[in-house]
């Protein structure tokens, strides 16, 4: 560890990459009792424990005990990315091409063909750097990675700093900074896994609202067709709070970014979880291939239920539909994208 690990007593060793890379963790705590712990490899949130009315701290994220299982979890034939930061760009661009600047970009293919979460390998499986760790009121920790330009055939050198905070309305903050050396696209995500009953527990009787009345129509891969589609009628329309349904994979248009973007409610534990981002999209995630491939934190057998996932983003295959918010990132701006999940006994 170096000089700048030692001074913080939340920061640990975790484990080591195949190649030697050393695998920090970083704990914090803010003054409620709820807990948030981190890893370098991926910026992966791999336990998140709220405090509840009865006094008990409840962990509502998916997760594994050690850096084998995060890096042997990605050799699976549906990786789960669990709690992990998704770019260079989170969801899929379709053929993996798009243009930009009147010049054609191919991108590593690792998808039916297609682009999924930043290619082959992603921020998902970087290893980033801790650059502050701040315990005070709002405790918090940033991390920093460089993407060299190439990179997945990405172009641009792209800086990001992500800076996780809990504030004292008990808010897991999350805040995406970047910059590039030269025109580029960009989309990162979170991806974990939530459940208010427990990682080891069942989403299926949680209820679930999104501030939607629009989805992103998709073809048999999932690659969005450039229509939107009304949620009048649809079984997808979770307007009004309802069950969290046994499979969804889907991009929901948010109606207004100000507002509550989506929530999860436990009867059960009388927990609730807000969503708020100043992205255009969630994308909503339940099904997972967790059929009895992955155990997970404490031994737990994780299933098609064991969680869900809140992916605030931009479109999906953005760089190919003009009709979609922009992902384009000049080299003279900075993309700033701030997501809080705010929890409530």
């Amino acid at each position: 560890m170096n000089s700048f690990i030692n001074k913080y007593s939340a920061i640990k060793f975790f484990g080591n990459l195949p190649d030697g890379g050393v695998v920090d963790s970083c704990e914090i705590e803010n003054k409620n009792g709820m807990q948030l712990k981190i890893i370098t490899y991926g910026a992966t949130i791999t336990s998140l424990k709220i405090p509840l009315a009865n006094g008990s701290l409840i962990d509502v994220v998916l997760g594994f005990d050690t850096i084998e299982a995060y890096i042997n979890s990605f050799h699976l034939n549906s990786a789960p990315y669990f709690g992990s930061t998704v770019g260079r760009y989170a969801g899929r661009i379709n053929n993996s091409i798009f243009s930009l600047n009147g010049k054609l970009i191919d991108l590593n293919n690792n998808n039916n063909g297609h682009s999924l979460h930043g290619g082959k390998i992603g921020f998902s499986q970087k290893l980033w750097q801790i650059k502050k760790v701040s315990e005070g009121e709002n405790p918090s920790v940033t991390l920093g990675y460089f993407s060299p330009d190439g990179e997945e055939n990405y172009p641009g050198d792209l800086s990001i700093d992500l800076t996780y905070t809990l504030s004292e309305e008990n808010e897991l903050i999350i805040e995406y900074i970047a910059t590039t050396s030269m025109d580029t696209v960009i989309n990162l995500t979170h991806h974990s896994y939530f459940n208010l009953d427990g990682h080891n527990s069942t989403i299926h009787e949680q209820e679930m609202s999104i501030n939607s009345n629009k989805i992103l129509e998709t073809n048999e891969y999932n690659i969005p067709t450039g229509q939107l589609l009304n949620l009048e009628a649809n079984s997808f329309d979770f307007n009004k709070a309802k069950k969290c349904p046994q499979k969804i994979d889907t991009t929901f248009v948010l109606k207004e970014v100000e507002e509550c973007s989506a929530s999860l409610y436990s009867s059960k534990n009388n927990l609730k979880m807000l969503v708020y981002t100043n992205q255009p999209a969630v994308h909503i995630y339940v099904g997972g291939n967790c059929n009895n491939e992955i155990k997970g934190k404490e031994n737990t057998d994780y299933h098609n239920l064991s969680g869900i996932c809140f992916e605030t983003q931009n479109f999906p295959d953005a760089p190919n539909h003009d009709n979609f918010p922009s992902s384009i990132l000049r080299k003279e701006e900075m993309y700033h994208h701030k997501t809080r999940y705010k929890f409530q006994n």
